[in-house]
C-alpha cells in the first residue's frame, strides 16, 4: 500500500491524505479546503492531485472547513462512495458546507458582474445542490465502536477533543493476510479545554499521521481566559469607550468565548454592555453543540447544575440579518462583537475590522491560529497597515491575543496524545497540518521521545508503507 499527501503538507490547511491498497481500494482521509494561502488559494482548491471518481471511501476526522470543505467538489467531480464520520461531525458539516456553498456562489456572482468583453463567466467551486448530495453520502460511526467499511478496512473513532464530533481515525488495513494499523490524529485538542473532554488514548499503531500546528509552542497565558477577557473589555469598553472585535471561528471558538463570558456573569463580574455574535452560522453551530452534551467535560456539567444554558447571558444578542450587521458599524457605543471568520479572511468580521482598526480606542482580539498570509496573521505580526476592500488602513487599534483559547493542542498536548504509543513499534510517523519550520522543531522533540522515523511530507508526495 502507499499514502500520498495532497493537502496540509508543510502547511495547515487543505487536509487530504490518500491511502491506496494493493487491491486498488482508495481511502481518502479528510477532504479539506485550502484557506488563507493568498493568491494561490484558488489554484490549490481547483486541483486534487487524484481522480475523485477513483476514491472508494472518505473518512472525515471533523467538520472544520479545512478538513471537509472540498467534499462537495469531490462529489461534483465523480466521487460515488460513502463518507464516514461521527454524528456531530455530520451535523456540523451540513451547516458549514451549506454556508460555504453560498459564499462560493456569491463570490462567483460578484466576479461575473465585473466581466470584461470576451471573458468566460466564473463558476462557483460548488453549489448548494452539491452539498445536498454530499450530505446524503454520510454514514455515522460512533466513538469507540470498531466498524468494517469493507472486508479490507476497519475503522475506529476515538474522541480527539478538538471540536464537537472531532475524532482521531484508526484503521486496520488487511492485505494478503497481513494487518497494518494506521492512525490519523485529525486535529488534537487541549487536555485543559474549556468545554470538551480530553483526547482519548488509542491502540498501538504501525503508522501515524500526526498534526503539528503548534508543535513548537506552549499555550501558556499568565491568567485564566475569563480574567484576560474581563481586563480587555474593561480597558476598551469601560475606560476608553471603544469596541472589542473578536474574529472567531463559528465552530468551537465562539462557543468557548460565550462560555467564558457566561462564567463572568455567574460571578457577577461581566460588564453591563451589549455583546453581539454577528454570524448566523455561529448560532447554528452553538445549537449543534447544545444537541451533543455527551462531549462536555466535567467542568461544564457542573456549571449546568446551576445554569441550564452555559452559552447565554444578559446583554447577548445573535445578529442574523445583513441590515443588523451593518447597523453595528454605525453604532459608536461600546460593545463586544464576536464574528467569523477566525483568521479574518472572510465574512462580516472584515467589515467590523475596517470600521475599528484605525481608532486607538478599539481592540481587535485574536483568539486562535491565523495563517501568516491571512488578515489575522498580518495583525498578529504587528503590521502597521492592512489592505481591506481595496484600500489600505492604518492599524491604530490595540491588537491582543489569547493563546490559551486555541482548539489545537500545544506540543505538550501533542506529546501527551502520543504517550499511549510504544515509539519502537511505530514504523514511521508523518507530520501533517503544520508550517514546515514548526514541524522541524516538533520532529526533533518526537525523536527525543524515541520515534526514530519521522517524515515531513511535501505537497503530493507519496510513500510506500
Amino acid at each position: 500500500m502507499n499514502i500520498a499527501f495532497h493537502g496540509a503538507a508543510r502547511t495547515v490547511t487543505g487536509s487530504k491524505h490518500l491511502i491506496s491498497l494493493i487491491s486498488g481500494t482508495k481511502i481518502l482521509l479528510d477532504c479539506g479546503l485550502f484557506q488563507g494561502m493568498g493568491e494561490s488559494t484558488e489554484k490549490l482548491n481547483s486541483y486534487f492531485g487524484f481522480k475523485p471518481s477513483e476514491i472508494n471511501f472518505v473518512i472525515l476526522s471533523h467538520a472544520h472547513i479545512d478538513h471537509c470543505g472540498l467534499l462537495p467538489r469531490l462529489v461534483a467531480e465523480g466521487f460515488k462512495g460513502n463518507i464516514f464520520s461521527t454524528a456531530a461531525t455530520m451535523d456540523l458539516a451540513r451547516i458549514l458546507l451549506m454556508d460555504s456553498a453560498k459564499i462560493h456562489t456569491q463570490d462567483a456572482e460578484y466576479a461575473n458582474r465585473k466581466l470584461s468583453a470576451g471573458e468566460d463567466p466564473q463558476e462557483p467551486l460548488y453549489t448548494e445542490e452539491d452539498v445536498v448530495e454530499t450530505i446524503g453520502r454520510f454514514k455515522v460511526v460512533d466513538y469507540n465502536h470498531p466498524f468494517d467499511i469493507s472486508p479490507e478496512v476497519n475503522i475506529l473513532f476515538t474522541d480527539a477533543g478538538h471540536i464537537v464530533g472531532s475524532a482521531a481515525v484508526h484503521l486496520k488495513l488487511n492485505e494478503n493476510g497481513k494487518t497494518t494499523s494506521l492512525t490519523f490524529s485529525g486535529d488534537v485538542g487541549r487536555y485543559t479545554d474549556l468545554l470538551l473532554k480530553s483526547p482519548q488514548t488509542f491502540p498501538q499503531a504501525d503508522y501515524i499521521l500526526m498534526e503539528s500546528t503548534y508543535g513548537d509552542s506552549l499555550h501558556k497565558d499568565l491568567e485564566p481566559t475569563d480574567n484576560i477577557l474581563l481586563e480587555i473589555i474593561r480597558q476598551t469598553c469601560i475606560i476608553k469607550k471603544g469596541k472589542v472585535i473578536i474574529p472567531a471561528f463559528s465552530v468551537g471558538r465562539t462557543q468557548e468565548i460565550l462560555y467564558a463570558l457566561n462564567g463572568l456573569e455567574l460571578k457577577n463580574q461581566l460588564p453591563d454592555i451589549p455583546y453581539y455574535v454577528d454570524s448566523p452560522l455561529s448560532l447554528q453551530a452553538t445549537q449543534v453543540l447544545k444537541n451533543h452534551p455527551e462531549v462536555y467535560n466535567n467542568g461544564v456539567k457542573e456549571v449546568m447544575k446551576v445554569d441550564a444554558d452555559p452559552f447565554s447571558f444578559k446583554g447577548l444578542k445573535f445578529i442574523e440579518s445583513v441590515q443588523e450587521s451593518k447597523a453595528l458599524n454605525n453604532d459608536n457605543r461600546p460593545c463586544v462583537i464576536i464574528s467569523a471568520s477566525g483568521m479574518a479572511e472572510g465574512g462580516r468580521v472584515r467589515h467590523h475590522i475596517r470600521n475599528t482598526v484605525s481608532n486607538n480606542k478599539n481592540t481587535i482580539l485574536l483568539v486562535g491560529y491565523c495563517a501568516p498570509e491571512s488578515l489575522g496573521g498580518e495583525l498578529l505580526a504587528g503590521n502597521k497597515s492592512v489592505y481591506l476592500f481595496r484600500e489600505n488602513y492604518q492599524v491604530q487599534a490595540e491588537i491582543r491575543s489569547i493563546r490559551s483559547m486555541s482548539a489545537h493542542g500545544d506540543y505538550e498536548d501533542l506529546l501527551q496524545f502520543l504517550s499511549c504509543q510504544d515509539p519502537a513499534a511505530v514504523k514511521r510517523l508523518f507530520l501533517v497540518h503544520g508550517e514546515y519550520e514548526v514541524q522541524q522543531h516538533f520532529a526533533q522533540k518526537l525523536k527525543d521521545k524515541g520515534f526514530k522515523q519521522v517524515s515531513i511530507p511535501e505537497y503530493h508526495q507519496q510513500f510506500d508503507l
